[in-house]
């Protein structure tokens, strides 16, 4: 499987804050920015990458508060269908979103939410 990149979700109730942290002290730099989450990208190695997200009434993507780490490939129903083959529990079925990615979610062993997704 082609992985494109993968980034953990960093949750919080207290997002500005959490912002000036990976800004200020760690150098990361905001490559998205939506209502319930931020995506902070390394000024060096763009596809280092974290995303922060918290509870907010109109956020684009509210399940993003669900998931562990954000993992891109090359071709997610490729994934699907090993996932699928593997048994793996699918938390939450493959689909496309109306901001131009197909994802699904899977448990992992250890019982995270990994959101696997590529660009439509």
């Amino acid at each position: 499987m082609e992985i494109r990149r993968a980034m953990p979700v960093i949750t919080t109730e207290q997002p500005a804050q959490a912002r000036a942290f990976y800004e200020t002290f760690l150098g990361f730099r905001v490559a998205m920015h939506e209502d319930g989450m931020l995506m902070l990208a390394s000024t060096s190695t763009p596809t280092t990458q974290v995303i922060v997200a918290w509870p907010s009434v109109t956020a684009e993507d509210p399940e993003l508060l669900n998931v562990d780490v954000s993992i891109e490939v090359a071709d997610v129903d490729a994934a699907h269908t090993a996932a699928l083959a593997g048994g793996l529990e699918i938390v939450r079925q493959l689909r496309d979103e109306p901001w131009g990615i197909r994802r699904f979610f899977v448990r992992d062993p250890s019982g995270r939410t990994i959101n696997i997704a590529s660009h439509i």
